[in-house]
Parts: C-alpha cells; sequence; structure tokens
C-alpha cells in the first residue's frame, strides 16, 4: 500500500460513526480519519477526544466543499440522508461507503450504484456482520460440507427492551426508515443471501408490541431460495427469553449457536482492533455445536472452536480496492438484493400473504 494514507471524511457521530466508523478507519492501514461531520456540540467535543488529529466539520456541504482534500467519503448519519449524501458524494468525484441500509428502496440503490458506475467510483455498503465469529465459522463449516445439505437456517437478533429509548430508529415516519425490519432486518436477510443465494418467496410478520411505539419491533421474516433452502429470521425488541443466534439444519448435521460477536460490545467499551492480539475472539463456553440427534443444551454434539471475528477486515477491503484494485467488499447492488427481499417482507406483512420475487 502507499505510504500516503487516503483522507476519509466521517458523516455522522452517534451510535454507527463514533463506535464503529471511526474506530475502524482509523486503525486500518491506509486510511486516515481525516474529518468528522456532526453539528451536534456534545458529538464535536467527544470526537476531538477520541481523534484529536481529526478536524471537524459541522455540515456534509462544509465537508464537500473540501473535496479536493478527500479520498472517501463515509455516510453514518440517519437512514433517510443516506440516499441525497451519497448522491452528492459520488458527483462531488467522491468514493463512498454507506452505512446499512443504503436506501430505502432497492430502486434508489440500483440508482446510487449507477451513478457510482457512471463515475468509476466506488460505492460500498457497511454489512459488517459479514463479519461476525459465528458467520465465519458456519461459511467455514458450510464451505467443508460438515452439515451436508442445509435445509434450514434459522438467525436471530433478539434483544429485550421493552422500554422506548427513542430517535429516528424507532419512529413511524415513512421518511425515516426506521423499524427493525429494516435496521436489524438488514443484517439477517444479507446474510442469508450471501449463504443461500437469490429469494424466491417471502412471507412476514411485523408486530408493534411495546406503548407507544410507532414502528415494527418485533418481526419474522421466512425466505425460500431458489436453492431449496427454507430461512426462518427474527429480529426483536421484545424477546424476554433470547433463542439461539445460529440453528442451521442440514442432511448431515446441524449447528447451534448462542450469544452475539464480541466485537461490537468491546468497540463500546472503547477498545481498538490492533491493540489486543485476541480481537473478536470468545471464551470456550460460548463455542457452537455440531451434532445430529443431540440437545446442545444438554452437551450434545462436538464444541465447535468459534473463528475470530474481523470487522477490520471490511475497511481493509475497501482501502485495497481504493489502492490497489481489489474487490467491492459489499456492493451497491447486493445490497439492492437485499432491499427487495425487504420491501417484500413490508408488503407480507401488511397483506398477510407470501410475496413472489
Amino acid at each position: 500500500m502507499t505510504a500516503t494514507p487516503l483522507r476519509v471524511g466521517l458523516i455522522g457521530y452517534g451510535l454507527a460513526g463514533s463506535v464503529f466508523h471511526a474506530p475502524l478507519i482509523a486503525t486500518t492501514e491506509g486510511l486516515t480519519l481525516d474529518t468528522v461531520v456532526t453539528s451536534n456540540l456534545e458529538r464535536q467535543r467527544q470526537a476531538r477526544a477520541e481523534h484529536p488529529d481529526a478536524h471537524l466539520a459541522a455540515t456534509p456541504e462544509d465537508l464537500l466543499a473540501r473535496a479536493a482534500d478527500l479520498d472517501l467519503v463515509v455516510i453514518a448519519s440517519p437512514n433517510k440522508t443516506h440516499v441525497p449524501l451519497a448522491t452528492a458524494a459520488l458527483k462531488a468525484g467522491l468514493p463512498v461507503v454507506v452505512d446499512k441500509p443504503i436506501a430505502g428502496t432497492a430502486a434508489e440503490a440500483r440508482e446510487l450504484a449507477a451513478l457510482a458506475e457512471e463515475r468509476g467510483l466506488l460505492l460500498s455498503v457497511f454489512q459488517n456482520r459479514r463479519w461476525d465469529n459465528d458467520f465465519l465459522t458456519l461459511r467455514r463449516l458450510l464451505a467443508e460440507d460438515e452439515l451436508g445439505d442445509v435445509w434450514r437456517f434459522e438467525s436471530r437478533f433478539e434483544r429485550w427492551r421493552p422500554q422506548l429509548k427513542g430517535g429516528w430508529r424507532e419512529s413511524g415516519a415513512p421518511e425515516e426508515i426506521g423499524g427493525l425490519l429494516y435496521d436489524l432486518g438488514s443484517h439477517v436477510v444479507d446474510q442469508a443471501l450471501v449463504l443461500f443465494g437469490p429469494v424466491t418467496q417471502v412471507y412476514a410478520e411485523a408486530d408493534i408490541r411495546r406503548p407507544g411505539a410507532e414502528t415494527d419491533d418485533d418481526t419474522f421474516i421466512a425466505l425460500t431460495h431458489a436453492s431449496g433452502v427454507r430461512s426462518h429470521l427474527y429480529v426483536s425488541a421484545t424477546t424476554a427469553q433470547l433463542g439461539p443466534r445460529f440453528r442451521v439444519l442440514g442432511s448431515k448435521a446441524g449447528y447451534v449457536k448462542y450469544g452475539l460477536d464480541p466485537q461490537e460490545a468491546a468497540l463500546r467499551e472503547g477498545q481498538r482492533p490492533g491493540t489486543a492480539a485476541d480481537w473478536g475472539t470468545e471464551p470456550e463456553s460460548l463455542w457452537g455445536r455440531v451434532g445430529s440427534g443431540e440437545s446442545p443444551l444438554t452437551g450434545g454434539g462436538r464444541a465447535e472452536p468459534t473463528l475470530p471475528g474481523d470487522y477490520p477486515a471490511y475497511y481493509a477491503a475497501v482501502a485495497k480496492a481504493l489502492l490497489d484494485g481489489g474487490p467491492n467488499p459489499v456492493t451497491a447492488l447486493e445490497a439492492a438484493a437485499a432491499l427487495d427481499v425487504l420491501e417484500a417482507a413490508r408488503r407480507s406483512a401488511h397483506d398477510g400473504s407470501a410475496v413472489k420475487l
């Protein structure tokens, strides 16, 4: 890689910007966090304390006025701003990383992909859950044919948050693109598509459980893949007893894994990749189990060592794509395919029927 790192402008310093993007950018070889954009004075103070070498800007317009001084723009602002900000950055001649979901509709995602192609610029989508420890472990099991032909894939992002936190993510306003279907659903659908390919049918149930809630907080999605696999996906903020993160059932064996990848918790606590040799690892007590006919809760089957999670791999791939012409780690067209599924799920939940794709 070049000795001169690529200068990155980060738009947004809320949860996504401060916990995920800024730390990963700052610790990626070949990248440097040049500018953080936030109009919030408290977040400006936080950014200054956490990244003292970075410039501060109050608005995206201030950042894009300096487009010639930048090599990449990362958009970690609220969902409704993703399309206009990505469009503006691409038109300013800058490669772009957008947090998921890239847009509210698949059509908008494909329009952005076409604009990036027309300008010859990288447009990538931050789908960090492709580098979760359990997902990497499952991909290895599938590659080594440990499970045989997969028949059913169960994936859960469940939480117990009976009280509303407020903010745009819980808003029912359509323009905010809030609710768990598009938030956590973006992750579980993307993972299912990566593992098992295109979808031919979607059925969904989306409920509002918590008093005062405006949008879905307890949602189930059933996918029929062209490969024959059925994916059952759960995203919920109202689950009093959490189920397994993965339960994957095949013709030879199954894989059951409880617990979340530890990287988000580590980032929230201020830990940084590269500062510890055991980044992304979890204790043996949390390993999943592979077996056939046994119960994992009573120690049945064999313990399957969980591969270390690797969120840093995403931005390392972005840097390689920009510096050396490597592949885009997550394309806008892949994100559009996931949005096709999410839009179908929303229609299915509204109409109470399965939707063909």
